[in-house]
Parts: C-alpha cells; sequence; structure tokens
C-alpha cells in the first residue's frame, strides 16, 4: 500500500506517474533503506524539510545499485503528485539550492514543454557549485547551470530516462514561445563599447607618436638653415672636388742590418733601367749591324776550333 500512487493522481504521458522512472530502479529504491525509514507517509509539506537535507545529487551507485536520497525523493514526488504552485516554489527558492535542483528535476519529468523553457531557463544564471555522486560513488564538483542544462538536452539524467522535448525553435515559430536573450549579451556589449574606446585610446596616442619624430626633423632642419656656414680653408678653395682622404698604408717591417746595407750600396732599380735606354738610343744602327755580323762571322771559327778539339781529343 505504501508504495502505490495516490488514487487522485493524474497520468503523465498517459501511464501511471511512477512508471517513469525504471522497474529495475524502482524496485531498487522500494527496498532501500532511506525510502523505508525517511520517506514514509511523507506529504507535499514534509517533502520540503527532506529536501532541505539533502547535500548531493545523483542516480543510483555501487555494484549492488544503491539509490541516493536525491532519487528517492524524486520517486516520492511523483508518487504524491503535488500541486503545481509547490512545484515552482521549489524552483523559485534561492536559498536552498537543492530544493530547487529537486524541483527542476520533477517539473522536467512532468510538466509541458512550455512549463519546462518558461521555468528551468531563468536558472542559467545560477552559477553556485553541487556535488554529484557519479556511478562509481566518487563525488564530483559542477555547476546549477550545468545540471539545468543536462535536463534541457540529455536524454538520461540521474539514471532516469527523461521524456522527449520539443525544441526551443520550433516553439518560437510557432510564436508560443519569445527568442531567448542572454544575459551575457549586456556583458558582451559592454565589453565591445569599452574595448572600443580603448581602441580610440590606443589609435590616438599611435598618431602622437607619428607625429613626435616629423616635428624633431623639422626643427633640426630649421637649425641647419640658421647656422652660419664656414667658409672654406685656403688650401681647398681653389679645387672643386673635396680631398682625398690618405689611406693609412700598414707599417712597414723593420728590415735587417745586412738588407740595409745592401738597399743603400746597391742603385735603385730606375737608373738602372735608364742607364740602358740611354746607351741603346746612342749606339748608331751601323754599329748595331756591324756587332751582328761580327758575331756571325766568329760563328764558323768558333765551329773549326771546336771540331780541332775533338780531333786532338781523339
Amino acid at each position: 500500500m505504501a508504495n502505490r500512487t495516490v488514487k487522485d493522481a493524474h497520468s503523465i504521458r498517459g501511464t501511471n506517474p511512477q512508471y517513469l522512472v525504471e522497474k529495475i530502479i524502482r524496485t531498487r529504491i522500494y527496498e532501500s533503506k532511506y525510502w523505508k525509514e525517511e520517506c514514509f507517509a511523507l506529504t507535499a509539506e514534509l517533502v520540503v524539510d527532506k529536501a532541505m537535507e539533502l547535500r548531493f545529487v545523483g542516480g543510483v551507485y555501487g555494484g549492488n545499485i544503491k539509490p541516493t536520497p536525491f532519487l528517492c525523493l524524486v520517486l516520492k514526488m511523483l508518487q504524491i503528485q503535488p500541486e503545481k504552485d509547490i512545484v515552482v516554489e521549489f524552483i523559485r527558492n534561492e536559498d536552498f539550492k537543492y530544493v530547487r535542483l529537486l524541483g527542476a528535476m520533477y517539473m522536467r519529468l512532468t510538466g509541458t514543454p512550455m512549463d519546462c523553457y518558461k521555468y528551468l531557463e531563468p536558472l542559467y544564471n545560477d552559477y553556485r557549485k553541487i556535488k554529484r555522486q557519479a556511478r562509481s560513488g566518487e563525488f564530483e564538483m559542477i555547476h546549477v547551470d550545468e545540471f539545468i542544462d543536462e535536463l534541457l538536452r540529455e536524454e538520461r539524467v540521474c539514471d532516469i530516462i527523461l521524456p522527449r522535448l520539443q525544441k526551443r525553435f520550433v516553439l518560437e515559430v510557432v510564436e508560443e514561445l519569445e527568442v531567448r536573450v542572454s544575459a551575457l549579451e549586456e556583458d558582451l556589449d559592454g565589453g565591445e563599447s569599452s574595448d572600443d574606446d580603448e581602441d580610440d585610446e590606443d589609435h590616438h596616442e599611435a598618431k602622437r607618436v607619428e607625429v613626435a619624430p616629423l616635428q624633431d626633423v623639422e626643427r633640426r632642419k630649421h637649425r641647419d638653415a640658421e647656422r652660419p656656414r664656414r667658409t672654406p680653408s685656403p688650401r681647398f678653395r681653389r679645387s672643386k672636388t673635396p680631398p682625398r682622404r690618405r689611406s693609412r698604408s700598414p707599417k712597414r717591417r723593420s728590415l735587417s742590418p745586412r738588407r740595409e746595407r745592401h738597399r743603400s750600396k746597391s742603385p735603385p732599380r730606375r737608373h738602372r733601367s735608364r742607364e740602358r735606354e740611354r746607351r741603346h738610343r746612342s749606339k748608331s744602327p751601323g754599329q748595331h749591324r756591324s756587332h751582328r755580323h761580327r758575331s756571325h762571322s766568329r760563328s764558323p771559327d768558333r765551329s773549326k776550333r771546336k771540331s780541332k778539339r775533338s780531333h786532338k781529343g781523339e
């Protein structure tokens, strides 16, 4: 008798509200200690007190598939089927975040798509941290808005298969829902305006930096024009071309004393070449020819002398 749905309960999705939870999980909840001790003979008013004692959310955990207190209270609300106003107060409760999540979970299971979008979407602005127990039994930290997003998008939450939810854009096309305006858009608009102001300031500073060096160049030109020009030195007045600078030659190595003596005794090569040219010019062409003839005339005598010497040797 304690596990039956109340008599005046309305059917949801054409079935008993408790059948929204799978049979295996439902039987595990009926056999759990928390259901037998804490959820016996609960009413809609007393469920609030139990929800305030919650410290985490979750489905089933462990090898024995034990249900969490959160899942037990969800099934109890499906059994007693509280009024819609009570569920809305659960969702609007800002002091106890787990009471809010319990009301959101029940609204997602039993409410229409219009009610789900109307009452659950404002919870996207709740960024408080909550604990969730995983299937392995370990705890993890999430946020309220993440849990709400899973309710509106995922097919299974807390090991319960959620009813199909109609897409939001379809309801917007039919004009049953207004276009949702995110609270982050105002922050983005404010951030863009501040960024634009910063960009304008940076642009003005860049212009100032560009103008400053140009002004310095113009001032230097005026200073150079005002300075009196120096008269050229008398050494370079006549020559229009500027004087060439002498390239610094490397230092000459110091010669040994023998080389220095030889260099002092031997006349320079320039004088020798000049003397040879003078002698060559002083000689007449007849002398050259006679010299050549003499050389040719002496050549046979020399050949005879060589032949005689060769005979004597034999």
